[in-house]
């Protein structure tokens, strides 16, 4: 419960600043054109019954805008006069235009203040990601450094790589740091046409098609390659089914009921599919014999044996902590001067954005839209415990997210908007107010569709359905 409530404040805070920051770059050109905010609220004040749903506003005196937060955590708005948006205030628009609304102003001004919000979404996660350059540097562990090499899976296999190959680079380059989240790692292996490699010593090319399924190499278990890290324990939990059967750091686990081991990868497999077989036991009885395994353990500093039987925890756990790449490897750590630290940050960020846009024409797969997630997904991106660097870094992120969700081409999000007045700028034609309300009333539901098919996916997969 109390990892489930530092996600949660995490997350709650994260969106609550991108979403004041967005709203306010909309309301910053809006007044600095003279247009009139009516209303400016972190989250929606939906109506219920004869409730407002506001969970506070002001109104300062001599501004004509209502400050405020509502008790839906959906996003925000900014209530801007004389414009069709997701409030739908067809009334207003039926009254003689007047010069401080938004429909009266030149076309140009109209779509700065449309563009506004993600604009200061992109800054933002650019800025952030200079500061955190600045503040903490940039650490990563080489591919190349990684002498025990790789550790592939059979598609990887049969195209020609053989485990403990050293990664050196493609025909796009040499490789710089292995990492899942942003994918740049398998989209240079999916685009290569040739892969580098260092095998027992020397260096070998392997033929690739050039346009494999990045997403497929992602989603596959196990990874279609990844770092080989020995099942070597870094730490024993004090009371923990290790620790009562004699396990210390430093031992190597070799295999678990008769299944060979070499990496952890190959460990948290096996427990997968102990996982699969608990599902499907009934009884407390069927449930023990499940999670009583035998290990086979190596212990640190000698080539000796032990057999180790143990009750593992009702969650499948040994407890203890894993090996990872800082148990063998040492990072590369690039420090920043302050000024060095904004061209850093931006082009971080732009790999960042350019790595995400790449990833999404996935989605139009089936496994794509399976990946799709809701606010859980979003919530679990967050670690189980405060920390800030991740807290920013995830932030960036979710700016960056954010400013590309809203720029895309659909009615009721920024980038419906801007298409609009394009159209209006290049033909010289407004489109009609039936038109904008029926677009807005499209928008609104494909963006209510996708967010219960998200939210959808969050439960199937908490389900163990997905």
């Amino acid at each position: 419960m109390e990892t489930f409530l530092i996600r949660l404040l995490q997350f709650v805070l994260a969106i609550s600043l991108l979403v004041l920051l967005h709203e306010g770059g909309h309301m910053f050109f809006a007044k600095l054109f003279g247009v009139r905010v009516e209303k400016f609220f972190v989250f929606f004040d939906v109506n219920i019954g004869k409730w407002s749903g506001k969970l506070f506003s002001w109104k300062p005196k001599k501004d004509d805008t209502e400050y405020g937060m509502g008790w839906l955590p959906l996003g925000g708005y900014c209530k801007i006069s004389g414009m069709i948006d997701e409030s739908l205030d067809r009334e207003q628009m039926k009254k003689e235009p007047q010069p401080w609304e938004f429909r009266t102003k030149p076309a140009w001004q109209r779509l700065l203040i449309m563009i506004g919000g993600v604009l200061v979404n992109f800054v933002l996660a650019l800025f952030i990601y200079s500061m955190i350059m600045f503040t903490w540097g940039d650490s990563y562990f080489k591919v190349s450094d990684m002498t025990m090499g790789m550790r592939f899976n059979a598609d990887a296999k049969a195209l020609g790589f053989k485990d403990h190959d050293v990664m050196l680079g493609t025909d796009q380059g040499s490789f710089r740091e292995f990492a899942n989240v942003n994918g740049d790692f398998f989209r240079q292996i999916a685009q290569a046409k040739r892969v580098d490699v260092l095998r027992n010593g020397k260096k070998q090319s392997i033929k690739l098609p050039g346009d494999m399924d990045m997403l497929s190499m992602i989603k596959t278990r196990p990874y279609f390659v990844e770092p080989f890290i020995p099942a070597q324990v870094d730490s024993v939990m004090s009371g923990s089914p290790a620790a009562k059967a004699g396990m210390k750091a430093g031992d190597t686990i070799k295999s678990i009921n008769g299944k060979a081991v070499e990496t952890w990868s190959d460990m948290n497999y096996q427990t997968g599919v102990l996982d699969d077989v608990m599902a499907v036991k009934n009884t407390h009885k069927d449930s023990l014999a499940a999670r009583s395994v035998v290990l086979t353990v190596q212990h640190k500093g000698t080539t000796k044996l032990d057999t180790m039987r143990m009750v593992m925890t009702p969650d499948l756990k040994l407890g203890v902590y894993q090996s990872s790449l800082a148990s063998f490897y040492k990072p590369v750590q690039v420090q920043y001067s302050f000024l060095e630290s904004f061209p850093a940050g931006a082009k971080h960020g732009w790999n960042v954005l350019r790595g995400y846009v790449g990833n999404f024409r996935y989605l139009a797969s089936a496994d794509g839209a399976k990946s799709i997630g809701g606010f859980g997904s979003i919530g679990s991106l967050f670690p189980p415990y405060w920390d800030w660097y991740m807290f920013w870094s995830m932030t960036a992120f979710l700016s960056i997210i954010l400013a590309f969700m809203n720029i895309l081409p659909i009615p009721a999000l920024d980038g419906g908007h801007v298409v609009f007045l394009l159209y209006e700028m290049i033909t010289r034609r407004k489109p009609s107010e039936k038109f904008m309300v029926w677009a807005e009333y499209a928008g609104i539901t494909i963006l209510i569709i996708l967010m219960v098919f998200a939210n959808l996916n969050d439960i199937l997969r908490w389900l163990h359905v997905m």
